[in-house]
C-alpha cells in the first residue's frame, strides 16, 4: 500500500522545501501545480519534476498520482483538501488547515469518513530532542508540569516595505503571526507535554499599519533586503507581535510571545518548560542542543546523540552524534512518519503524525485568541475531542 507517486499544489517556499523531503525519502514527485499554468511549468523545470498541471482539476484527474501535498495560500486549503480527499487521495497540507473552525471541522469529519491519510505539517514536532523531551515528561522525570513558556521570533517582516501575501487577510486569514508561527509553538507545546491549553489572554500589535506592496513579484525570505521599482501603499489589519497567557488542562500556566519584526531572530522557536523535578529547554536555531536544569546537581546540556537519548527520539535520528540535523530532516522526519503510517495499512492505529484533528485544535485556539484580544478578557478553548 505504499505510495508511488505524489503531486505538489504551490510554488513558493513550502512547495520545493515538500519536494526535497519527500525525494530524500525516495518518494517520487510526479506533477506540480502553481497559480498559473506558467507558474507550473516553470516550477516543473526548475525542481525537475515531469508534470506540470495547468489546474487542480487535472492534478485531482491524475490516476497515477496516490497523494497530495497542499503548500498553496491558506485560503486555498479547505477547498483543496476537501476536493482531495473527495478525489480518493492522500492530503498532506500546510498549516493552518483552514481559515475558520468551521472548515477545520468539516475537514475532520471528512478525512474521519474517507478512509484516507489525512495530515498537517507542524514539522517542528519533528526535531529528535522535542521527542526526547516527550519522553522524558511521560517517565516522570520533569514531575509535575507547573508552567511552560517560550516565543517564536522572526525578523523578515521588519520593515514597513516587506510585504508577502500572509500580511493580506484575506489570503491567510485575520491573525499572521499567531497563526504562521504561533501555531508551530502551540502544537508543539501541546504535543511535548500531552497537555492542552484550555484558556487563552491575548494582546496583539499591529507595527505596521500600512505596508507597500511591490507592483512585480518579491522573493519570501530573500537573502538581502528587496527594492522593488514601483509599490503601492495598503492597509494592514493582521498583527505583526503579539502575545498570550496560557492555562493548561493539568491547571499549568504559561505564556507566549510571537513577532515577526523582531531584528536579528531569522526564525526562533523556544521553549521552556518547567516541572517539580526538573525543567528543560530548546531552541529551534540550536536544534540538537537540550538544557536540562536542575536544583540539587548540575545542569546538563544534553547533544543529539541516537547512543544518549530514547527510543522515541532514536526513531527521528538520521545521522551519528556530531552530525547536526536541521530545518529540512524535520521535513523528512514528518514525511516519513505519514507515509509508513500510509505503508502499514492499519488505519485503525493511532496516527504517528499531526493530524486534521490537530490542524482543527489549532484554528479553535486561534480564533480564542483573537476573541481575547478583542474582549481584552480570557477566553476557554472549546474542546476539539468531539471531532476527532
Amino acid at each position: 500500500m505504499s505510495v508511488s507517486n505524489v503531486a505538489i499544489v504551490g510554488t513558493g517556499f513550502m512547495g520545493p522545501a515538500h519536494t526535497e523531503g519527500l525525494r530524500r525519502l525516495g518518494i517520487n514527485v510526479a506533477g506540480i501545480l502553481g497559480s498559473s499554468a506558467e507558474k507550473s511549468q516553470r516550477a516543473a523545470a526548475d525542481l525537475g519534476i515531469p508534470k506540470a498541471y495547468n489546474d487542480f482539476a487535472e492534478l485531482l484527474a491524475d490516476r497515477e498520482t496516490e497523494a497530495v501535498h497542499i503548500t498553496s495560500p491558506n485560503r486555498h486549503h479547505f477547498q483543496q483538501a476537501s476536493q482531495t480527499l473527495q478525489a480518493g487521495k492522500h492530503v498532506h497540507c500546510e498549516k493552518p488547515l483552514a481559515m475558520t473552525s468551521a472548515e477545520s471541522g468539516a475537514l475532520v469529519k471528512l478525512a474521519n469518513e474517507s478512509g484516507l491519510a489525512a495530515g498537517v505539517n507542524y514539522n517542528m514536532r519533528f526535531y529528535p530532542l522535542n521527542w526526547e523531551v516527550r519522553s522524558m515528561i511521560q517517565s516522570g522525570a520533569l514531575g509535575r508540569i507547573h508552567a511552560i513558556t517560550g516565543s517564536y521570533v522572526q525578523d523578515w517582516l521588519l520593515y514597513p516595505t516587506d510585504y508577502n501575501w500572509r500580511v493580506l487577510s484575506g489570503e491567510g486569514g485575520k491573525l499572521r503571526a499567531v497563526a504562521d508561527i504561533g501555531t508551530h509553538w502551540l502544537d508543539l507545546v501541546q504535543f511535548v507535554t500531552g497537555l492542552s491549553v484550555t484558556a487563552v489572554q491575548a494582546d496583539l500589535k499591529t507595527v505596521h499599519t500600512t505596508r507597500q506592496r511591490p507592483t512585480g513579484e518579491v522573493e519570501t525570505f530573500s537573502a538581502e533586503v528587496q527594492a522593488p521599482d514601483a509599490t503601492e501603499s495598503i492597509d494592514i489589519e493582521t498583527e505583526d507581535s503579539g502575545a498570550a497567557l496560557l492555562r493548561f488542562s493539568n491547571g499549568a500556566h504559561g505564556s507566549l510571545w510571537v513577532s515577526q519584526i523582531t531584528a536579528g531572530r531569522k526564525n526562533c522557536l523556544r521553549y521552556e518548560i518547567a516541572g517539580s523535578e526538573a525543567s528543560v529547554a530548546w531552541n529551534s536555531e540550536q536544534p540538537n542542543e537540550l538544557w536540562i536544569g536542575h536544583r540539587n546537581q548540575p545542569n546538563q546540556l544534553l547533544l543529539r546523540d541516537p547512543g544518549l537519548v530514547s527510543e522515541a527520539a532514536l526513531a527521528h535520528i538520521g545521522y551519528p552524534g556530531g552530525h547536526n540535523e536541521g530545518y529540512d530532516d524535520s521535513f523528512k522526519h514528518s514525511f516519513k512518519s505519514f507515509y509508513d503510517y500510509i505503508a502499514a495499512a492499519d488505519f485503525n492505529a493511532p496516527e504517528p503524525f499531526p493530524t486534521f484533528a490537530d490542524g482543527h485544535k489549532e484554528i479553535l485556539l486561534c480564533e480564542a485568541i483573537l476573541e481575547s484580544f478583542g474582549l481584552g478578557e480570557w477566553i476557554d478553548i472549546e474542546a476539539a475531542d468531539s471531532m476527532e
